[in-house]
């Protein structure tokens, strides 16, 4: 089955009626629970967004996906879904099926953690933290510790582009590291038509693009790490049906499959198989 978003549920939602509902709807919800700022987050309105090409999505097909992960980092690798969830005293990490989203292997953070946005590197995974300023560096079959390292800030997203690391943490600047060591190595800051993006969430490296969630919003940016130009803006309104809506968090995560992507959010439960396509 396949078809724009907008096909699929009927326009449903139109897309201001969407980005409203979402702006209200994140600043209902404490802080904790949505594991980032303590202010009131109102959605940004992207200006100059006209400048750069707008991007829908064409579903592929609709995935199972564990309705009570906080979804906080999504990669696949090696056949396996990766991800990453939060909140105090029930952060994971855990591999999954990508076909069917059933559970493979999973370990649980220290009650004291917040888990954040993850990536695969070799034999080893990268899982971030949200305001402990630190990371796990895990063996990727068993997903058990190896090392914790420190780092400034907070950590949001988290992705590997083959040579270095790249880290979010809700500026809009993006932090390159080593991925041996997650020394800084460099960065780059985000601009949309000059002016800097802010609270860039959970990323996902592909195609020599880094995708960002835009957090609180249904909007994922394509951001050329070099310059940190945002490349383009996709818009993945309406992927949940409105009844299923209430019971789930925002869109966070994105993980590339074969010249497509998985996305979810956090308490969703679906994942979905898209391509990004011209609106």
């Amino acid at each position: 089955m396949r078809g724009t978003v907008r096909n699929r549920f009927r326009g449903a939602l139109a897309i201001g009626l969407v980005l409203l509902a979402a702006s209200c709807g994140s600043a209902q919800v404490p802080a904790e629970q949505h594991g980032h700022d303590d202010r009131e987050h109102t959605e940004q309105g992207l200006r100059h967004a006209s400048s750069v090409p707008h991007l829908s999505v064409d579903v592929v097909r609709a995935l199972e996906h564990d309705p009570r992960a906080f979804t906080q980092g999504l990669e696949v690798a090696g056949g396996s879904l990766y991800e990453s969830t939060g909140k105090h005293g029930e952060s994971t990490v855990r591999a999954l099926n990508p076909r069917d989203g059933r559970v493979l292997k999973q370990r649980r953070l220290p009650e004291k953690f917040f888990g954040e946005g993850l990536t695969v590197v070799g034999d080893r995974v990268w899982q971030l933290t949200w305001k402990a300023g630190v990371a796990f560096q895990r063996d990727r079959t068993s997903l058990d510790e190896i090392r914790r390292v420190h780092y400034d800030g907070q950590g949001w997203g988290l992705c590997h582009d083959g040579t270095k690391l790249v880290m979010s943490d809700g500026s809009s600047r993006l932090t390159f590291r080593d991925p041996n060591t997650f020394a800084a190595t460099g960065g780059a800051t985000v601009r949309l038509g000059g002016e800097p993006v802010t609270e860039l969430n959970e990323l996902e490296c592909a195609g020599g693009h880094v995708w960002a969630n835009l957090w609180g919003s249904d909007q994922i940016l394509r951001v050329d790490p070099g310059s940190g130009r945002v490349t383009a803006v996709v818009d993945a309104a309406g992927l949940l049906p409105k009844g299923e809506r209430a019971a789930a968090g925002v869109l966070n995560g994105i993980a590339a499959v074969d010249g497509e992507f998985l996305l979810t959010g956090k308490n969703w439960p679906r994942l979905y198989r898209v391509r990004f396509v011209p609106r």
